[in-house]
C-alpha cells in the first residue's frame, strides 16, 4: 500500500479506471456476440441492427483507450465481411 498522498490517490484512480475499462470491454463483447448470433442464423434485418450496434460500441471503446485504433478497423472489417455475405 502506498503511503504517499499522490501515490494513494493514483491507486484509487487506477481502481476506478479498471471498473469502467471492464464495463466498456463486456458492453463490446456483448455487442459483437449480438452481431455473431445474428449473423449464423442469417437474419438479414437484425444483422443490420445488431452491426449498427456492435460498430459504434467499437468506436466508444477507441475513443475511452479500452481498444486500440487498428484492432477496432480490424473488428469492424471482419463484422463487415460477415455481414456483406449474409445478403
Amino acid at each position: 500500500m502506498p503511503n504517499i498522498k499522490s501515490a494513494k490517490k493514483r491507486v484509487l484512480i487506477g481502481k476506478t479506471r479498471n471498473v469502467r475499462n471492464k464495463a466498456t470491454k463486456s458492453d463490446l463483447k456483448t455487442a459483437i456476440k449480438k452481431f455473431e448470433a445474428a449473423a449464423a442464423e442469417g437474419n438479414r434485418t437484425d444483422a443490420d441492427g445488431a452491426y449498427k450496434v456492435a460498430v459504434k460500441k467499437v468506436d466508444q471503446a477507441v475513443a475511452k483507450g479500452v481498444l486500440h485504433k487498428n484492432a477496432a478497423a480490424h473488428k469492424k472489417s471482419a463484422m463487415t465481411l460477415k455481414l456483406n455475405r449474409i445478403g
